[in-house]
């Protein structure tokens, strides 16, 4: 039988993933980072090919001198190239300071990772501030300490 003077709520709340600081997760993270790099920087070289290829299309179906219409396509693919470029080198740009600030933490300091979501139910008379705090500390991987009311 349910007790319908005990009224509940089940709630979202968010959980801060907090990590502590160690050799191997310093590694791992600027490893993760430089692969991100490494695709920033193929997927700049592959539309500067895309790109070069569709101008020099553009150019053998066109007569000489190029037609108007042609040196306006050129350019608004040349500009596309340049706009999506900029996009990637700032990914990139964000990508090199993150992996500078992951080199300036000092070990076994604590930084959150992640946010995650999990679920509590609340009651009248429940202190909502300590419901909605909750934090779980890893340590290479394995779960060091959980924080909160659970």
């Amino acid at each position: 039988m349910v007790d319908l003077s005990k009224k509940e709520l089940l709630l979202k709340r968010p959980v801060a993933l907090k990590v502590i600081v160690t050799h191997r997760w310093k590694e791992e993270v600027q490893q993760q980072l430089q692969v991100q790099l490494s695709q920033i920087d193929g997927q700049i070289q592959q539309l500067e090919s895309q790109g070069q290829r569709a101008i020099t299309e553009i150019q053998n179906q066109s007569l000489t001198p190029l037609p108007p219409q042609a040196s306006q396509q050129i350019e608004s693919i040349q500009q596309q190239i340049y706009q999506k470029k900029n996009e990637f080198l700032e990914q990139k740009n964000q990508f090199l300071q993150q992996i500078q600030q992951v080199q300036l933490l000092e070990f076994d300091q604590e930084v959150i990772q992640a946010q995650m979501e999990s679920m509590c139910s609340v009651a009248v008379g429940d202190n909502l501030v300590d419901k909605l705090n909750l934090e779980i500390v890893i340590k290479d991987g394995f779960v060091q300490e959980i924080r909160g009311e659970i």
